[in-house]
């Protein structure tokens, strides 16, 4: 292709050379534009043993980078999903790696025109992620690279597990993917004890939003015997990042710990998932077609379910309240 500059030059001079310049300019030389807040999510493990001491500083240190979100730090690491301008994440990022952790942190990124997060919290934990048994962390699942993962859970020997909890799935999910069904992730145990026959000689497929529940998940398998275990590295965001639209087994959105509630293959937030200000459930285009949703006041996941019985009337709106 003739270079721009080779080009402005064959054209006559006048009015309408100057129209073409522009037109050649904007064809050239513009960058599609991106949205000025950057979503960073990534966990990392590693040996933190003052995390108490830290909370403060590290508080500080986003706050005056203007960051929103949540970061969890614990003496076995850290999981955060914070929202800032470019520079400010990168500069962020470039503290978390060069002198709080002293090594490269893998992280995802998508992008929104607004913030989606309301304050910042900084919060101590025993667990980065909480399974709610002992778990060694010594032996995980074997990674899948997320352009192998189609080849994996079509599979016949193959079992494959959502680890995330039912709000969530309710959104979306993998082609046969096994819905468990729990409130959260500390049921999880329990459920592969009560479903071990569906699991006996076959490789068990495990994903989540992220990897992190999948990096408990897998170890704990492990340690209760069952070695034929995987699971989606980077999780279903870098699915979405990777493997185009057209060759995606993935059907749905996917639910995300903020205002966007979800996104979808492109990483862009959800046009129609909403929450049910009753009982936090996310919320599909056709759940708020069913005549059980009612903003505000209830929703096809808890009308009539006795754990999120209330004594307002049926007209009677709840207050929402800020999530994230």
């Amino acid at each position: 292709m003739m270079p721009v500059s080779v080009m402005v030059r064959q054209l006559s001079s006048g009015i309408g050379a100057i129209s073409e310049i522009c037109y050649l300019r904007a064809m050239f030389e513009t960058a599609p534009t991106q949205p000025p807040v950057v979503i960073a999510a990534f966990y990392h493990f590693f040996d933190f043993p003052d995390f108490e001491a830290m909370r403060m500083p590290l508080y500080d240190h986003l706050n005056g980078l203007g960051i929103k979100g949540s970061l969890l730090i614990t003496a076995e690491g850290v999981n955060s999903t914070m929202a800032g301008t470019r520079a400010a994440i990168d500069s962020f990022l470039g503290y978390l790696q060069n002198e709080l952790i002293g090594a490269p942190v893998t992280w995802k990124e998508s992008y929104a025109d607004y913030q989606p997060f309301g304050k910042l919290r900084v919060r101590l934990k025993k667990e980065t992620i909480g399974i709610g048994e002992p778990v060694s962390m010594k032996r995980f699942g074997q990674y899948v690279e997320p352009k192998d993962w189609n080849a994996l859970i079509t599979r016949n020997d193959v079992v494959i597990i959502d680890t995330r909890n039912d709000y969530e799935v309710n959104l979306g999910t993998f082609e046969k993917a096994i819905d468990p069904d729990i409130p959260n992730f500390k049921h999880l145990p329990q459920w592969t004890r009560d479903n071990a026959e569906m699991l006996k000689g076959r490789k068990v497929a495990t994903f989540c939003t992220g990897g992190i529940r999948c990096e408990k998940y897998t170890s704990w398998l492990i340690d209760q015997g069952i070695e034929d275990v995987y699971h989606l590295k980077g999780g279903i965001l870098q699915y979405f990042e990777d493997v185009p639209v057209e060759q995606s087994l993935w059907q749905g959105e996917c639910f995300v710990f903020d205002e966007r509630i979800a996104v979808d293959h492109h990483l862009q937030p959800s046009q129609t998932a909403v929450l049910c200000l009753h009982c936090d459930h996310a919320l599909t285009a056709e759940d708020q077609r069913q005549p059980s949703y009612i903003k505000g006041i209830s929703c096809p996941h808890c009308e009539g379910d006795a754990r999120h019985a209330h004594d307002r009337s049926p007209t009677q709106k709840r207050p929402g309240r800020v999530k994230f």
